[in-house]
């Protein structure tokens, strides 16, 4: 493998001009610059960027870890972070840790060691250790979709309470008082938002809180399946269903279609996400929409900010709205037979 003494030999100039070259740290004049170039493809020469990035103590380098990257939400922030990522200059890491705190861990240690820049993290759990220890190694950190209790940090998210309270006040007013929530994991602050907005909803309508109709499992379409079928598994049946993420309400979607229910003709279903335009052809889910593109681009300006020096030396926590879109799937109550 070719290193930067032999693309020297090739140019017939002095390494420290190849490096000046390459890195445009100094003056080359074009004649110059030329001759490195021929002999850079000539050779295939890869210059070694970690090297020089532990020199100038940067690697141009940035991580973003999501909880799972198969979610059109997630990879559409995502695509909004490397937009402006790209932009500037640095290279973006994607790391999925499918909602695990010891993959989460794992990671994050492979990324130190690597030492990127800075990081954009979506928690698997509290987020408070992975956070700490990000904040210990003097790293730039931005949580994104979730909040981080008891501890200073830059975030990101959508306001996840005012969405399930808007949509569950949608299915109040359509009639509906058996309202059974499908949400994700109870130590995940994104769920316990949009159980508080779905509560805060109830009780405002003078509807006593019933713990039979709150389900607790994963973000995933397997727990939606799963927390559907329990939901319409007793005497008495929900007349709609609250499913907390866009891919607990395909599994639920899927759980109604093999129990030959329809939606909305025998009961509702309302939802948080919505699915890119490009991917459906017939809109039909009524959802709380998250600004997912501009939540990915308003944590990575944040973060290069901090990377450039111009970030204050107050922590941002940046809420964004989330938009109800009323659409065929949340219909007028209609009682299930008992």
């Amino acid at each position: 493998m070719a290193d930067i003494r032999d693309v020297a030999k090739l140019a017939g100039v002095a390494p420290i001009t190849v490096s000046r070259c390459i890195n445009n740290s100094g003056y080359c004049s074009p004649q110059t610059r030329a001759r490195v170039e021929a002999a850079v493809a000539e050779l295939g020469f890869v210059p070694n960027r970690l090297a020089s990035g532990l020199r100038s103590k940067r690697t141009n380098t940035l991580a973003l870890v999501l909880t799972d990257i198969t979610n059109p939400f997630f990879t559409t922030i995502a695509r909004g972070v490397e937009d402006i990522a790209s932009e500037a200059g640095y290279t973006v890491i994607f790391c999925n840790t499918d909602e695990s705190v010891s993959k989460e861990k794992k990671y994050l240690q492979v990324l130190l060691e690597k030492r990127v820049d800075g990081i954009l993290l979506v928690p698997a759990s509290n987020g408070l250790d992975s956070v700490a220890l990000i904040k210990k190694r003097d790293i730039p950190i931005v949580v994104l979709d979730r909040r981080v209790p008891d501890l200073q940090t830059d975030v990101v998210r959508c306001d996840s309470e005012e969405g399930a309270y808007e949509l569950t006040r949608l299915l109040l007013s359509l009639g509906h008082r058996e309202i059974a929530i499908l949400n994700g994991p109870s130590g995940v602050s994104t769920s316990g938002d949009r159980l508080d907005g779905y509560r805060r909803a109830l009780n405002e309508a003078g509807i006593n809180i019933n713990a039979k109709w709150e389900y607790h499992g994963a973000f995933t379409q397997e727990s939606g399946f799963e927390m559907a079928h329990k939901a319409l598994a007793g005497v008495y049946k929900p007349t709609a269903l609250f499913a907390t993420n866009n891919f607990i309400t395909f599994g639920a979607l899927k759980a109604l279609q093999e129990m030959e229910l329809r939606v909305p003709e025998d009961i509702a279903v309302v939802g948080f996400d919505d699915l890119p335009a490009s991917l459906v052809t017939y809109p039909f889910l009524t959802v709380a929409a998250q600004p997912a593109y501009e939540m990915g681009r308003r944590a990575i300006e944040i973060l290069l900010d901090k990377l450039c020096g111009k970030a204050s030396d107050q922590y941002q926590e940046v809420v964004l709205p989330a938009e109800i879109v009323i659409r065929q799937s949340s219909g007028r109550v209609r009682k299930l037979v008992q």
